[in-house]
């Protein structure tokens, strides 16, 4: 029974991949992150961040022309998107992620991890420390 192929259930929620569940896509998604305004300088990394409630973190990124040429901006957006693959179980669950990148020389992949690991523990730090105040009942202005 040792050499049974079928996988464990363990092994499906280790998975591995970048479905579309965990992008970002849709502008009004990137502007709700955006909008709380918590983020973080992680080197050549602006990541802002946002709890989303779900069982799992999403990304979302944007490359402007300043950082290069296509060819640079394809390589290093693959980069940062392998980092978030490889590390997306040992990321903050929960939250929607939006990296923008500012102009650089491209790192290795190990540097992308470390930094956007750095980000994400930040992110998670500032939205536990002090969380939003809830907008349900603003309070009453004194006359």
């Amino acid at each position: 029974m040792a050499d049974d192929p079928t996988p464990s259930p363990v092994d499906h929620l280790k998975s591995y991949g970048f479905p579309r569940s965990l992008r970002l896509t849709e502008k009004t998604l990137f502007l709700e992150v955006y909008d709380r305004r918590r983020k973080v300088h992680a080197g050549p990394l602006v990541v802002y961040g946002k709890p989303n409630g779900g069982p799992h973190p999403r990304l979302g990124m944007s490359i402007g022309r300043k950082v290069g040429g296509a060819v640079r901006r394809n390589r290093i957006r693959r980069l940062v998107r392998e980092s978030f693959r490889l590390m997306q179980h040992d990321l903050p669950k929960g939250y929607d992620f939006v990296i923008n990148v500012r102009p650089h020389e491209p790192f290795e992949l190990a540097e992308y991890q470390r930094l956007l690991a750095r980000a994400a523990r930040q992110l998670h730090q500032s939205w536990t420390r002090k969380p939003e105040p809830d907008n349900t009942n603003p309070p009453v202005p004194l006359d």
